[in-house]
């Protein structure tokens, strides 16, 4: 563990974590388990600062893996005047339930927010926020499904899975790294996809971090800077 790390359990009644396969015919199939980034999205939804990057340790699967496969009237692709929506089937994962536990590291590439690095600071917020269920409205994969989060101890409790030895998921989307969270070369000045292969252990997925990730390039990308007003960012307290 870091010494700012932070843990939660985050539940819901429906999760949509979509394989990108699966969007190409104009309906969604969930993986069975969360991706790193949309795990990432949670936490940042808890609390987040361009000042730092917050690293998704590891998930813990408590409840057993279920599917609902619902019919949907998502808007067409295309105008039509008669008939705006389409007819599609989304399967979602239903009562999830997960504990994550993630901690944050500064974002090298926002130098202008330095004076901002006040890691004490940072981490007392973000544990008040777990709290009282986030900043902002949770949501696991997609707006349609409500999550909400609360204080947890990773460890504690019964999980489904914690009897299984090994469950793998073979090759799965991990998350996108923008410009302004790039962290080689390879990565800098441009929009990259991530892939990995998950195993969970005994109900524990632990996540490798992006830049041991098998990425590939989308297109370039600019960072866009804070303007000078941020330059002397003050060390003063946040209001909650």
């Amino acid at each position: 563990m870091h010494r700012n790390s932070v843990e939660f359990e985050v539940t819901g009644d429906y999760g949509m974590f979509s394989d990108p396969i699966t969007r190409v015919g104009g309906e969604k199939f969930s993986y069975q388990i969360p991706t790193y980034e949309a795990l990432k999205g949670i936490t940042q939804s808890i609390y987040w600062k361009p000042t730092l990057i917050w690293i998704v340790d590891e998930v813990r699967v408590m409840n057993p893996i279920q599917t609902e496969t619902k019919g949907i009237r998502p808007i067409k692709y295309y105008y039509d005047k008669k008939s705006p929506n389409d007819l599609s089937y989304y399967t979602y994962l239903k009562d999830c339930r997960y504990r994550v536990r993630a901690h944050f590291m500064w974002n090298e590439n926002r130098p202008e927010l330095e004076k901002d690095r006040n890691e004490n600071k940072h981490h007392n917020i973000a544990k008040r926020m777990i709290e009282r269920g986030g900043r902002r409205d949770i949501f696991l994969g997609c707006r349609e499904c409500q999550g909400y989060v609360s204080p947890c101890d990773f460890n504690e409790g019964k999980g489904f899975y914690d009897d299984v030895p090994e469950l793998s998921f073979g090759m799965m989307y991990h998350g996108i790294t923008y410009a302004d969270e790039a962290y080689s070369d390879e990565t800098r000045g441009k929009l990259s996809v991530r892939l990995w292969q998950p195993v969970m252990k005994y109900g524990i997925i632990k996540f490798i971090p992006p830049w041991e990730c098998i990425h590939r390039t989308v297109r370039a990308m600019n960072i866009k800077k804070f303007g000078e007003e941020y330059e002397n960012f003050s060390l003063a307290e946040e209001v909650d």
